[in-house]
């Protein structure tokens, strides 16, 4: 057996459901595409996409020693209709990558066994990432054949839609790569069609500034007004692009168990003029998608008490609770209060 065929394998036994490979070099078409993301300050208050941006079009920038990306991919896709929450009004809508146990922490422990068998077995260097570092992972994905960026910007597989989480093993090892697989989306146009703030303004390009997942999680003011009609009960992250893809019809619900949405997750009741009080439990191991210098601990406390504030509220009540924003603990403590920030010139 050959030393590609054996890491496939042995990533395959080890819980992930996709494995390609890639070299670790710069694609010219990903540090233009990133550039002109950037020139048109599409990125918003996700200040770091900006910084070390030499380094995250170019995986040997980031590790000069690297010669190959192992991208791996783990499916979440949904058992049942991932928008059917979205008629209750009374309820919140959670995103499905959100209800169940942080992917960060379940890829990054399968990654390191992954890693540690590598380095053990085939002495070589390796690194491991989830999403936590200066990483265009859905490009290197594609490159690596797990699957192509559709039109919602998300990747999609033949086999899983688009209900992937990712992560990637750098490692010294050179190893022969599976290339690109062909883009599959041909003149299907459902994921912009479906997505409710028309954030998807072309083919295979966002607009951030009026994607719900980024409003929710990512954004840092005030919620649009003109768009929180369409944003309904949606209190963290968006599905709507990804449950449009045709492409999910040939996916399996998830098989681990990690994955799956916890009760008190699938739909929380939502309720005006919440006063200030105890996070409830179960919303301290929420997955948290903040980037910075912060404390894991502060921003997890920050996107927490940000979401079961939002869960009382929602997103676009035109009420003064509406415009209160979470006030982020400091990166050596402090206490947890909230902040009225209200839009220029209202009262």
């Amino acid at each position: 057996m050959d030393l590609t065929q054996a890491i496939r394998d042995k990533a395959l036994v080890l819980g992930f459901d996709a494995v390609g490979f890639a070299a670790a070099g710069a694609d010219p078409a990903d540090k233009a595409n990133l550039a002109q993301f950037l020139e048109r300050r599409l990125h918003g208050d996700m200040g770091w996409m900006a910084r070390h941006a030499e380094r995250r079009v170019d995986p040997r920038a980031l590790w000069p020693e690297a010669r190959t990306v192992v991208a791996v991919a783990a499916n979440y896709a949904p058992k049942g209709n991932p928008l059917a929450t979205l008629v209750r009004r009374d309820r919140a809508a959670i995103s499905v990558y959100a209800q169940g146990r942080d992917y960060h922490d379940v890829l990054k422990k399968r990654l390191k066994r992954l890693a540690g068998w590598m380095a053990e077995t085939h002495a070589c260097a390796v690194k491991v990432f989830v999403d936590t570092a200066p990483v265009m992972e859905k490009p290197l994905a594609a490159r690596a054949g797990v699957g192509w960026q559709g039109k919602h910007t998300n990747l999609v597989s033949r086999d899983f839609g688009s209900w992937l989480f990712l992560g990637e093993v750098f490692t010294t090892l050179e190893l022969a790569p599976d290339g690109a697989m062909m883009d599959h989306c041909g003149s299907c146009d459902a994921c912009r069609q479906a997505c409710p703030t028309a954030a998807l303004t072309e083919p295979y390009r966002i607009d951030p500034g009026r994607c719900i997942s980024y409003l929710t999680i990512e954004h840092k003011g005030v919620i649009p007004e003109e768009l929180r009609a369409a944003m309904g009960n949606r209190v963290y992250g968006c599905d709507d692009c990804l449950a449009a893809c045709p492409w999910n019809r040939f996916a399996a619900p998830t098989a681990h168990s990690e994955f799956l949405p916890r009760a008190e997750l699938t739909a929380p009741r939502r309720a005006g003029g919440a006063r200030r009080r105890r996070l409830p439990p179960h919303l301290c191991e929420l997955p948290d998608q903040a980037h910075g210098a912060r404390s894991h601990v502060t921003q997890r406390a920050h996107r927490h008490r940000q979401l079961w504030q939002r869960c009382r509220t929602g997103p676009g009540r035109c009420r003064e609770e509406a415009h209160r924003r979470p006030v982020c603990v400091g990166p050596r403590g402090g206490r947890l209060g909230a902040l009225t920030a209200r839009r220029r010139g209202a009262r």
